[in-house]
C-alpha cells in the first residue's frame, strides 16, 4: 500500500531503534497514522529539520499493518513563533488528538480546525503577533474542543433545554449534564452531576463566536469549564501531560516575582 504527498501534521516523535524515529501524525484524509523514518536521526539525514511539530507536512509512505515506513516529506510554510502558553496549548492540541482520535479514522474538517487553531494561535490568523491577546487564544481552543466532541459523536446540545424542548435564552441560567445536555436551573433542583451555565454561553457556542459585550470574562470561564466537564468523560482518568507542564509553568512564574 502507497500514500503519496498527504496534508499532515506530526503529533509526536520518538526514537527507535539507533538511527530512526517513530512518528504519530495526523493525515487530513487517512486520519492518525503510526511511521517509522528510518535513518531519519543520522547527522547526514534529508529528513533532518523537517518532521517537526505544528509545521504543515505532504508526507507520502507505504507498506502495511499497523505501522508504516515514512519514504518523503516536505515542509510547508512554517508558523509564527509559538513559545511559552502559546506552545504549551499547541501541545494540548496534539495531546487531544493523541488520546481520542482512532487509528485510521478520517477527520478532514477536524484537521482543518486544527490547522486553523495553530493559525490562531501562532498570530498569523488575521492579526500580528503582538496584538492577539489571550482571550482570542482562549476562544480558538474553547472551539476546537467544541468541534472535536462533534466530530468524535459526542456533540453538545447548545440550542435547547432539554427537558422543555424550549430554545435558549440568553439570560437563563441552565444544568448541563454531560449524558443529556441544558435543562433550566432552579435552586429546588440544584445541578447534580452538571454544571451551571449561562444561556449566552451555550449559544455563543453554537454561534462559533465566544464574543459578546460585558460577558467575554464569564462566557471564557464557564465555555472552559463546559469543554473541561464533557471532555474528562472520554479522556479517562489519566492526566494530560500538557496540564501538568502548564501548572508547572505557573508554578514557576509565581516563584520568581
Amino acid at each position: 500500500m502507497r500514500s503519496s504527498l498527504q496534508a499532515s501534521y506530526i503529533l509526536h516523535t520518538r526514537p527507535y531503534r539507533n538511527t530512526s524515529k517513530l512518528l504519530e501524525i495526523f493525515s487530513r484524509e487517512q486520519g492518525r497514522r503510526v511511521l517509522v523514518a528510518r535513518g531519519a536521526r543520522k547527522a547526514n539525514s534529508r529528513l533532518q529539520g523537517q518532521l517537526l511539530p505544528f509545521v504543515p507536512l505532504l508526507l507520502s509512505w507505504q507498506g502495511g499493518g499497523e505501522v508504516q515506513t515514512l519514504t518523503a516529506a516536505e515542509a510547508g510554510n512554517q508558523l509564527g513563533p509559538l513559545a511559552g502558553r502559546k506552545l504549551l496549548t499547541a501541545f494540548y492540541l496534539n495531546e487531544l488528538l493523541l488520546r481520542l482520535l482512532a487509528k485510521g479514522d478520517p477527520h478532514p474538517a477536524l484537521y482543518d480546525a486544527y490547522a486553523q487553531t495553530l493559525l490562531s494561535l501562532s498570530g498569523a490568523a488575521g492579526f500580528s503577533h503582538n496584538e492577539q491577546p489571550h482571550d482570542k487564544e482562549e476562544a480558538s481552543l474553547r472551539m476546537f474542543e467544541c468541534f472535536l466532541l462533534q466530530e468524535l459523536g459526542y456533540g453538545l446540545v447548545l440550542d435547547h433545554d432539554v427537558s422543555s424542548g424550549e430554545v435558549l435564552q440568553a439570560d437563563q441560567l441552565y444544568c448541563y449534564q454531560p449524558e443529556h445536555g441544558p435543562r433550566t436551573f432552579t435552586p429546588e433542583q440544584g445541578c447534580e452531576n452538571g454544571l451551571p451555565v449561562h444561556g449566552y454561553t451555550l449559544l455563543a457556542l453554537q454561534r462559533g463566536n465566544l464574543y459578546a459585550a460585558n460577558r467575554n470574562d464569564l462566557i471564557l470561564r464557564e465555555a472552559k469549564a463546559l469543554m473541561r466537564m464533557n471532555l474528562a468523560r472520554h479522556l479517562g482518568a489519566k492526566p494530560l501531560k500538557s496540564r501538568e507542564l502548564y501548572r508547572q509553568q505557573k508554578q514557576l512564574l509565581k516563584s520568581r516575582l
